[in-house]
């Protein structure tokens, strides 16, 4: 046996060799499914444009407004345009020219209390409210 026959035995006896020829094998069996995929994408990007030019615009309708979701996009509109101002219930009904009847106030209370739940707002003292800053904002379903 010579030199040259001895290095292709050893090579061919290598565990690397395997590997490398699993790892090939691997590769083109991941080259396939891309190729597949990609087609696959290609068919629905095209059946998604012929849909859209088909299909007139569906625009969905705004959903109603009702009292209680002006109501509450009211508090937060408020607590918008006067960050970092402190309002109590009566102070925020006087701003927004709300009744002050002690009902209404209360029910505003109420609204408040769910803000401060959800984050909205936090509260630095009895019955005292204030815009969060920490977080981003969201309006909150009614």
């Amino acid at each position: 046996m010579n030199v040259t026959e001895l290095l292709a035995d050893l090579r061919s006896q290598h565990p690397a060799t395997a590997r490398a020829g699993e790892l090939q094998r691997q590769i083109d069996h991941l080259t396939a499914a891309l190729a597949e995929t990609e087609a696959r994408l290609t068919e629905l990007d095209i059946a998604r444009k012929v849909i859209a030019e088909a299909a007139p615009a569906a625009t969905e309708p705004d959903p109603p407004q009702t009292k209680t979701s002006t109501a509450y996009q009211a508090i937060v509109n408020a607590f918008n345009q006067h960050a970092g101002q402190v309002f109590r219930a009566r102070e925020l009904h006087e701003l927004l020219d709300l009744p002050t009847d002690e009902a209404s106030v209360n029910i505003t209370r109420s609204r408040l209390a769910r803000l401060l739940r959800q984050g909205f707002l936090t509260q630095p003292g009895r019955g005292r409210y204030q815009k969060r800053t920490q977080r981003p904002l969201r309006t909150p379903a009614s």
